[in-house]
């Protein structure tokens, strides 16, 4: 992943495995500084004087609103004018252009690409295909079909270390991860990062259809990481530190399989959460459906809603790491 660095800072964004424990701690005491900053008398103003030079395209061709909207502020927050496109049929690829033609047009155009595809593996294809033609810009993946969501694992675990300040940190914590854990590429990219820390106790609950992958079980396995599987939430509610609640991803059904699952098994209400410690907290990567409660929204266990906006600052932190301007913080 040597390729993926420049100047000795991330340059494309791809993977989980890029983010060893110092940078994470750098991007979360920057994320930390974006927020402090903006309490402040002209805070905002002088964020948005920090990248005012650069451009940024949005290219959603999945749909999404929480992580597209996420940069779309994390740029406004830091001076990055923006541009999109979300709807394949309005641009020219209707007219048959390929998407790495496409692509190819960006760069010209802009500084760097926020991409989200549905399909495994194309942001990274796009990353070296850019870099062969020597007129490459950096890539953030936004989500890459089942497979990765770095940009949320990264927002994930900073919200636990902010939630865990107090309790010392993200080490020896227990987590347990329910739902979909198979096709949920946010479970599989938050777990990546959570395994580089010490003295964790993984539990992942889930039907037996929609459990963790093999080469998943196999990466936790080879770092000597304890890790459960279960059907059964309630049991293991009362011991859990963290609660990661997802979705069906229903929408990568081939027949219907998920009509097949009593979802209610996995799923939380007040009465579940109060069986929970006073100091675990509950995250969840939203949309939601079912799985989490309406009413548990008003317990501080819940930290959801938060968690969602530190989506916000983090990417900002993480744009201002890529193109080399985290240090201008420290101006105002």
């Amino acid at each position: 992943m040597t390729h993926y660095v420049r100047e000795g800072r991330l340059y494309h964004v791809m993977l989980p495995q890029q983010f060893e424990e110092p940078l994470m701690e750098e991007l979360f005491d920057t994320a930390d500084l974006i927020k402090e900053i903006t309490r402040k008398p002209n805070g905002s103003g002088f964020l948005k004087s920090v990248l005012q030079h650069k451009k940024a395209m949005l290219y959603f061709t999945q749909p999404s609103t929480r992580t597209f909207l996420s940069f779309l502020a994390a740029c406004q927050l830091v001076g990055i004018d923006t541009a999109e496109v979300r709807d394949p049929s309005l641009s020219s690829e209707y007219k048959g252009e390929s998407q790495e033609d496409g692509v190819r047009v960006f760069s010209s155009y802009f500084d760097c690409i926020v991409m989200r595809d549905p399909k495994p593996g194309f942001c990274e294809y796009m990353a070296y295909l850019l870099d062969a033609t020597g007129r490459s810009v950096p890539i953030l993946n936004g989500g890459s079909g089942k497979d990765q969501h770095p940009t949320q694992a990264l927002l994930d675990l900073y919200t636990m270390h902010r939630s865990f300040l107090n309790r010392g940190g993200l080490r020896k914590k227990r987590y347990a991860f329910v739902g979909d854990l198979l096709r949920g590429r946010a479970v599989r990219s938050s777990v990546y990062l959570l395994s580089q820390f010490q003295d964790l106790e993984f539990h992942f609950v889930a039907p037996a259809a929609f459990q963790i992958a093999p080469d998943l079980e196999d990466h936790l396995k080879t770092l000597g990481i304890s890790y459960q599987l279960s059907e059964d939430l309630e049991l293991l509610l009362p011991e859990m530190d963290c609660v990661y609640m997802t979705r069906l991803q229903d929408e990568y059904d081939l027949s219907g399989e998920s009509q097949l699952v009593d979802y209610s098994r996995y799923s939380l209400d007040l009465e579940k959460v109060q069986k929970m410690k006073q100091d675990s907290i509950i995250l969840h990567p939203l949309p939601r459906r079912d799985e989490i409660h309406p009413e548990v929204d008003a317990d501080p266990r819940a930290v959801y809603w938060r968690q969602l906006r530190n989506g916000m600052y983090l990417r900002a932190a993480l744009l201002l790491h890529v193109f080399g301007a985290a240090h201008r913080l420290q101006e105002y």
